[in-house]
């Protein structure tokens, strides 16, 4: 069986939808993480959720430049301070917002050996972390945007709603991976 994933784009309805909770890891599951990390990195990204490339499963990839993590099922536990970030999304290309978001957090899931880890995160990292848990819930950062910031990326927004259409009329060839199961 071969999985080939690609990078969902907004407006696409998918992006909206609430990820399931893994609950058994199984090499597909680990395959698929590592697909997404091949994805992320070709798109030059710093993190990445299954629902992003149309899987409906609770699992994200996360690498700043400090190594991977790829985590099942992550649920931030605590959450400390505050920082607001100019944030971009590989699923909303050409936006970027500034999001208020906490500073220090923690978070608890499972590795991709359905191990439990705990990780602390600060900054930057801690942004990508709660970036990626709501793409999860089905939230993208357009959802933080505040009324000025609306009227600033109508025409993006437009734009990109414009371009999802078209695609969905033609099918054109789009940068995916494929993955052989």
């Amino acid at each position: 069986m071969a999985i080939e994933l690609k990078i969902r784009t907004y407006p696409d309805p998918v992006l909206r939808n609430k990820a399931k909770a893994v609950t058994q890891v199984t090499e597909e599951h680990r395959q698929i993480l590592s697909l997404m990390a091949r994805l992320m990195y070709s798109s030059s990204g710093i993190g990445l959720a299954a629902p992003q490339v149309g899987i409906s499963n609770a699992m994200i990839i996360v690498d700043i430049g400090s190594g991977l993590y790829k985590v099942i099922n992550p649920k931030i536990t605590k959450r400390s301070g505050s920082q607001a970030i100019e944030e971009g999304c590989l699923s909303v290309p050409g936006i970027c917002l500034k999001v208020k978001r906490a500073n220090n957090i923690v978070v608890n899931g499972l590795d991709e050996n359905g191990k439990p880890v705990e990780i602390r995160a600060e900054g930057l990292l801690a942004c990508v972390f709660q970036h990626e848990i709501d793409h999860l819930f089905g939230k993208l950062i357009v959802d933080y945007a505040s009324m000025i910031d609306k009227i600033k990326m109508g025409h993006r927004v437009k734009a990109l709603k414009r371009k999802f259409k078209d695609e969905r009329m033609s099918q054109p060839e789009t940068k995916s991976c494929k993955l052989q199961l």
